[in-house]
């Protein structure tokens, strides 16, 4: 008599993970650990009853939470075990390149040294390639509820330091903080030859949709779900095939959308938008870019098509050389 086995689980495509902020993999058990380690006192006792406090109302509950966990990380090597972590934790996920915000402001702010928030992550991306197989970027986001000029000096220090940064970002708290407030910021990242991405139409109305792309310069929006309360904005996203990094367990968690079985990411596939799938905080919202497939699986049902072309999507739109996105491409081809 035979005994049956049952069928593996097949490999995850592989994708390009655009929307990860490098702070949000902080997960309870490594604060805890670098607390320890420095002797910080969190207001949590152990590692359950702060995974506990991850229950967020909107966006603010979640930043309050995100920045309070950051005081944890102070030297080059706390900054490195992160990086690891999430590397780790993604090549799991199938992610074969990863494009990595990090919030030099917030670091500042708390009077750790800029060289030592690059150094600590730099010196993992250096080796990512080899150790996990993911490919990097690394991709300075600035606090929109904070001063342009601040940014602007933050910049300048990044890029007098030679930072290994490859573009910029926009991120923190999106209501009342349009993208009119950073036109100077953007266009010297442009100048200086920085690739420049933001987040837009999360919270914030489909206009900020637009103004990211039209005053920024913005070459893919993370988030714009919002765009779809905009027809002509729709439309135009369509034609000009605008990447938009979307994070659904992220959407629920800062109900931004009501539930998984809500989410619109289908219906702007059906669209014809240039959507792809990304974790943002894998730590505090439920988990790395495989989990919210599989939510969007279980929720909604996703055919091999849907699921090819949300990897390949996430590829096309990603700051790779186009030797290196063909290549990615044609796995995804072959594994679909």
């Amino acid at each position: 008599m035979t005994t049956a086995h049952p069928h593996p689980e097949p490999a995850p495509l592989p994708h390009a993970e655009l929307h990860l902020h490098v702070e949000g993999t902080l997960e309870p058990e490594l604060v805890m650990e670098l607390a320890a380690r420095h002797g910080v006192t969190l207001p949590y006792p152990d590692v359950e009853s702060l995974r506990s406090a991850y229950d967020f109302t909107d966006l603010q509950s979640f930043l309050d939470l995100y920045y309070a966990n950051m005081a944890v990380l102070r030297t080059a090597e706390d900054f490195a075990d992160m990086t690891r972590a999430y590397l780790r934790r993604a090549a799991a996920a199938g992610v074969r390149h990863a494009e990595i915000m990090f919030d030099p402001q917030a670091h500042l702010v708390r009077g750790v040294p800029l060289e030592t928030v690059v150094d600590g992550i730099a010196s993992v991306l250096a080796t990512s390639e080899e150790e996990f197989g993911v490919s990097t970027l690394l991709i300075a986001a600035f606090l929109r509820d904070r001063d342009e000029d601040e940014a602007l000096d933050v910049l300048e220090r990044l890029l007098a330091m030679d930072a290994p940064i490859v573009g910029i970002g926009l991120d923190s708290a999106e209501v009342g903080n349009p993208p009119s407030k950073f036109v100077r910021l953007y266009a010297r990242a442009r100048e200086a030859g920085l690739r420049r991405v933001a987040h837009a139409g999360e919270e914030g109305p489909a206009s900020y949709v637009a103004d990211a792309l039209d005053l920024l310069g913005a070459e893919r929006i993370d988030h714009g779900i919002r765009c779809l309360d905009d027809d002509a904005l729709v439309e135009r996203l369509v034609a000009e095939q605008v990447p938009l990094t979307v994070c659904p367990l992220s959407n629920v968690a800062l109900r931004a959308v009501g539930s998984i079985h809500e989410h619109p990411l289908l219906e702007m596939l059906d669209r014809g938008l240039n959507v792809s799938v990304h974790s943002d905080d894998p730590a505090y919202f439920g988990g790395h870019l495989d989990d919210n497939l599989a939510a969007l699986e279980g929720a909604h049902g996703l055919t091999a098509e849907q699921r090819a072309t949300l990897a390949a999507n996430s590829v096309r739109s990603s700051f790779l050389p186009a030797d290196r996105r063909d290549a990615l491409l044609a796995e995804i081809a072959a594994a679909s």
